[in-house]
């Protein structure tokens, strides 16, 4: 068997939860069929069962008056390239509606099975056509196209299984729940603390990972530290800002908070590590998390978290048990679960031992990937039923 995967992101250009789920499922995938991926880069890349090919938007894409358009039409281009190399994959699954267009087209044109995963979706954000401009239409339209035509879509979580079945025309039958996962032997607790003397933070803080955009609702978390106990501050890691204007609203919200530390760059992984594992605890106080990887990482390295129930957060963290669940965009509720946890350090402790107990029962890669591969066979023998 042989898949062939159309996306954005993959190692080393990752900025979002989308690259680290590819990278990790065509990793494990790789250990038994052949994976290519087809991607926004440079990359060229064979490693075993494992082929990587980057590609770049035309130049043509990048010039004209109407910058704000740039960023669609050179995916779009990108598309055409990967479509326009021979494609002699069993299946085809792409990515995000960075790859849907191109996935649709490889279903047309080369008569492949073809397989979309969501991982967000875009009549949910329109916050992006202030990045986007009027492209933003395009986007949808490019995904719309490839769930109502796809043979199968995956979604990362029940909620937005749902959310996919109200806003487009497709067969609930075609639609299948397969959620994310974690490097489990990576993504674990350790004791170093390098990357907190490099930046200057002691004794107890909070922690958010995300990209600064609305979607992650890092303001009202901000807004929570006004009500949060004295003596605990708040470290932000963000990348990627969507627009200058969204950046510049959340360091007006850091610069009138004295708590917080924002460090406005893309670390190592094991930086990343580092933090979580000598945090107090972790917030996620997004508006809208399909799934929300951070939350398994927070988990994976024994973090208490406090998270808002939007989304598949709700099925990734159990409230009471591997930490709290508020209503999204409610900075004081934010604040007050905050508190719970920083009062009571050995129930604390226990959420994190119950976090990652549950990361490693339910949401390893191997499973994961063992799912997936279940579901392309299922497609495959659709496509050629056994005689009699």
């Amino acid at each position: 068997m042989k898949v062939t995967f159309l996306a954005r992101e993959f190692p080393p250009h990752v900025y979002g939860g989308a690259g680290v789920h590819l990278k990790n499922l065509a990793h494990e995938l790789a250990r038994s069929v052949d994976v290519e991926v087809r991607c926004i880069g440079d990359q060229d890349v064979t490693d075993g069962r494992l082929r990587v090919r980057g590609y770049q938007a035309w130049p043509r894409m990048w010039e004209g008056e109407d910058k704000l358009f740039n960023s669609t039409l050179g995916t779009f281009s990108v598309n055409l390239s990967q479509i326009r190399d021979h494609i002699d994959a069993d299946v085809v699954h792409s990515h995000t509606w960075y790859g849907a267009f191109s996935g649709f087209m490889a279903k047309v044109l080369y008569n492949v099975p073809y397989v979309a995963t969501v991982h967000s979706l875009e009549p949910l954000r329109p916050w992006k056509e202030e990045q986007l401009g009027r492209s933003y239409h395009l986007t949808s339209w490019a995904e719309k196209v490839a769930l109502e035509n796809a043979d199968r879509v995956v979604a990362v979580s029940a909620d937005a299984r749902r959310e996919i079945l109200e806003l487009f025309n497709v067969n609930p039958r075609r639609v299948v729940v397969i959620h994310n996962g974690i490097e489990l032997d990576v993504w674990k607790r350790v004791e170093s603390r390098a990357t907190c003397k490099a930046y200057g933070i002691d004794g107890d803080y909070i922690l958010f990972v995300g990209r600064t955009t609305r979607q992650k609702g890092m303001v009202h978390l901000i807004d929570a530290m006004k009500h949060v106990a004295p003596g605990v501050r708040l470290v932000c890691c963000t990348s990627a800002p969507d627009t200058q204007a969204v950046e510049e609203e959340i360091a007006a919200k850091v610069a009138g908070q004295p708590r917080c530390l924002w460090i406005n760059t893309l670390l190592r992984e094991e930086q990343y590590i580092e933090l979580y594992s000598n945090a107090a605890l972790f917030a996620c106080p997004s508006v809208y998390e399909p799934f929300g990887i951070i939350n398994l990482e927070a988990m994976a390295c024994e973090r208490p978290v406090v998270a808002s129930a939007v989304g598949g957060i709700k099925e990734v963290v159990v409230p009471e048990t591997t930490g709290l669940l508020v209503p999204p965009a409610d900075p004081l509720a934010l604040a007050e679960a905050i508190n719970r946890v920083l009062h009571d350090r050995d129930w604390a402790r226990r959420l994190g031992l119950a976090g990652r107990k549950r990361v490693e029962e339910h949401f390893s890669w191997t499973s994961i990937a063992e799912t997936t591969k279940g579901m392309y066979q299922e497609l495959l023998n659709e496509r050629s039923p056994t005689p009699g």
